[in-house]
């Protein structure tokens, strides 16, 4: 198990990680701000000039903290679908073609042949070698040192 974080630590992973987290703070900065400064008021003023405090409405008139607003949840909403749709078109969307690229390049190459293995080389080089020699040397009656010929 703790191979296993090593192997995570060294592999460069922590990095990406901690730069994701970077764009993605920067990211949803930026995301708030546009929310809090463009859709906010736009809420606020579909909650009516008298509402104040955006679009909602209040428990008990008299007591602010029991405003529900309707407005923030919208504003989250809408913070959430910005962030996740900039995420899918600026990483996923491209890492899934360069994926898919990929696959089909590797599909194209033609497989390397495998290398034969040292035995087995020998073995073919010793068959060849006694096939030269029997193609060479003179046929005798059909025997070589009393056994029948045999083919290779």
């Amino acid at each position: 198990m703790l191979k296993g974080f090593k192997d995570f630590i060294f592999r460069g992973n922590v990095i990406e990680l901690a730069i994701a987290v970077v764009i993605g703070t920067a990211f949803t900065a930026l995301v708030g701000a546009f929310t809090n400064n463009i859709v906010n008021p736009v809420l606020a003023a579909a909650g009516g000039a008298d509402a104040g405090q955006g679009l909602g409405f209040p428990i008990w008139e008299n007591n602010p903290a029991t405003f529900v607003n309707f407005g923030n949840v919208i504003t989250a909403l809408i913070t959430f679908l910005i962030t996740a749709a900039v995420v899918y078109f600026i990483f996923v969307a491209p890492m899934n073609k360069v994926s898919e690229i990929m696959k089909r390049r590797l599909a194209t190459e033609e497989p390397e042949e495998e290398p034969i293995p040292v035995d087995t080389a020998l073995l073919v080089e010793i068959r060849d070698l006694l096939r030269e020699a029997t193609a060479l040397a003179p046929r005798s009656a059909g025997t070589h040192a009393g056994l029948p010929e045999q083919k290779l």
